[in-house]
């Protein structure tokens, strides 16, 4: 497999705490989707689970060669964990086209955090085939 791109974004824990507290379910329901929020509103770090999806978010949208901008939708990229805690991106809407576009086959991510940050490092692969348009046509 050939790697397409390669994306990472480190994020204060605190700053989504912040996000949460000021905004609540509007800032929720706008980055993530119902199943994420969900899943980290049942476990006990669910402010550094936050975070951490929203770094994996970032690190995607990096390694498929776009930053986040206006047009993308942050819950068109899904992060979840397996139950041994491998975490897995599921890709829809704009997100989904551009990856295509690309010619990403699949995107491996590791994710970590502690109580002060979280952070995430993406890798988009292909299968070797040339991507349709080059990476600065779509930033």
């Amino acid at each position: 497999m050939e790697i397409i791109g390669m994306g990472s974004e480190i994020i204060e824990c605190l700053r989504i705490r912040r996000m949460i507290e000021r905004h609540g379910e509007f800032f929720l329901l706008r980055v993530y989707t119902m199943d994420e929020i969900e899943d980290c509103q049942q476990r006990r770090q669910s402010t550094e689970l936050f975070a951490a999806r929203w770094a994996a978010k970032e690190a995607v949208y990096r390694s498929i060669g776009t930053p986040w901008r206006r047009g993308l939708a942050w819950t068109d990229v899904e992060i979840r964990y397996s139950s041994e805690g491998e975490p897995h991106v599921q890709l829809r809407g704009m997100a989904k086209e551009l990856s295509e576009r690309r010619g990403v086959q699949t995107i491996r991510l590791t994710t970590a955090f502690c109580r002060a940050y979280a952070t995430a490092t993406s890798l988009a692969l292909g299968g070797g085939a040339k991507p349709s348009i080059p990476p600065s046509e779509t930033d």
